[in-house]
């Protein structure tokens, strides 16, 4: 395996101004979004053995059979929105408030993207503690994704 070939490589930051991780609408631009492209660490598609990682559709099918919807990503992180119907427990105090997850019940969890550590290492300390990976399901798309395909978002305080 060698190197990766530099047409391959993701571009470096070239911006001075701190990363925003979520998608800000423009104004008197209905459907336009801007994004921030290079914040953020990619990670893999599948985050940890034995853990789903899905889609929009496949969140809102999930949803829609009784999943819980989980925003791991910490309150400064948020941008002040969230999916619909999502509870936020930090990725940072996913283990000590594991009794807010139901076992009996699939968790959604997702973070900003699929630049952010959070929902992964979130997952990753559950599965450490013995918690059921087919439980756990991983949206990788995050906020980011989520946003830009004009998926509904809710404000949170």
């Amino acid at each position: 395996m060698g190197e990766t070939p530099a047409l391959l490589e993701r571009r470096s930051r070239a911006r001075s101004q701190d990363p925003v991780s979520v998608p800000k609408p423009v104004d008197h631009e209905p459907d336009l979004v801007t994004v921030d492209t290079t914040w953020g660490e990619l990670q893999p598609l599948q985050c940890a053995a034995g853990v789903v990682a899905v889609g929009e559709l496949e969140l809102i099918e999930h949803v829609r059979a009784g999943a819980a919807l989980i925003d791991t990503r910490v309150p400064d992180s948020r941008n002040s929105v969230t999916i619909p119907g999502a509870v936020n427990i930090a990725h940072d105090e996913i283990t000590d408030r594991r009794t807010e997850l139901d076992e009996s019940r699939v968790s959604v969890l997702f973070c900003n993207g699929p630049q952010c550590p959070q929902s992964p290492a979130a997952i990753r300390a559950l599965l450490e503690i013995g918690y059921p990976a087919c439980y756990l399901v991983y949206y990788r798309g995050g906020l980011h994704d989520w946003v830009t395909l004009a998926m509904p978002i809710e404000a949170v305080g």
